[in-house]
């Protein structure tokens, strides 16, 4: 069932943009996989050093300037 008129072939304006954008600049998708790695992709977390750092911790005083 289609709810309105197909044409085979069609490409939006955004669509022409983004394969002009990306002729103009080949190294563009190498580029944006570089600074997603740099800012997203992250190392996994070690829970046994979480763990033994939360150990290693020394509880504060709510007021650190009154001295008891």
């Amino acid at each position: 069932m289609f709810f309105s008129k197909q044409i085979p072939g069609y490409q939006s304006e955004a669509t022409k943009f983004i394969a002009e954008l990306k002729e103009k600049n080949p190294q563009l998708e190498e580029a944006q996989r570089a600074g997603r790695a740099l800012l997203w992709d992250k190392e996994p977390i070690d829970l046994d050093n979480t763990a033994r750092t939360k150990a290693a911790l020394i509880k504060q005083t709510p007021y650190v300037y009154q001295n008891h």
